[in-house]
């Protein structure tokens, strides 16, 4: 069992819902998403459970997995953020819910969109499947702006 996050505060993703048909429509594909994301590593073997933490359909969602790694150095239990934004995963490590989870990646997104902006390497940075252009930095930075003033406390 994770002691590091309380799954009585996350829903299965059976009864995962949105506001209304449609955003849940588009959590469903969301899941599905994260899902085909964390199973195109090869680190993961298989994902053994999932959960709903958070989620705007077609924005931006986070779900939590517990997987079954092919080495015992991968962590089991991770974080992954879709949406309408680069994807990524997330150790537990100082994210015990989704909106903690959800605040580190806005933090680890920034650090890439300020390298890009500065011309910095972002090779020790959170993975970002973009090209790095200013423009997408931008593109990027504008999500993030979003995500801080109307989704995070």
């Amino acid at each position: 069992m994770n002691n590091r996050v309380d799954l009585s505060l996350l829903l299965s993703i059976s009864a995962m819902k949105g506001g209304n048909p449609r955003d849940t429509r588009l959590l469903k594909c969301m899941f599905k998403e994260a899902r085909e994301y964390l199973l195109s590593f090869d680190w993961c073997r298989k994902i053994k459970e999932s959960w709903f933490g958070w989620g705007i359909g077609g924005v931006c969602a986070v779900f939590l997995f517990e997987i079954i790694p092919t080495k015992k150095s991968i962590d089991r239990w991770l974080w992954v953020v879709v949406g309408d934004l680069p994807s990524a995963y997330l150790v537990l490590d100082g994210s015990p819910t989704p909106m903690k989870a959800l605040e580190t990646y806005v933090e680890l997104m920034q650090e890439w969109v300020d390298a890009v902006k500065q011309g910095k390497s972002t090779n020790k940075l959170i993975p970002v499947e973009a090209e790095q252009t200013i423009e997408n930095a931008d593109l990027l930075e504008r999500r993030l702006i979003f995500l801080r003033k109307k989704v995070l406390p």
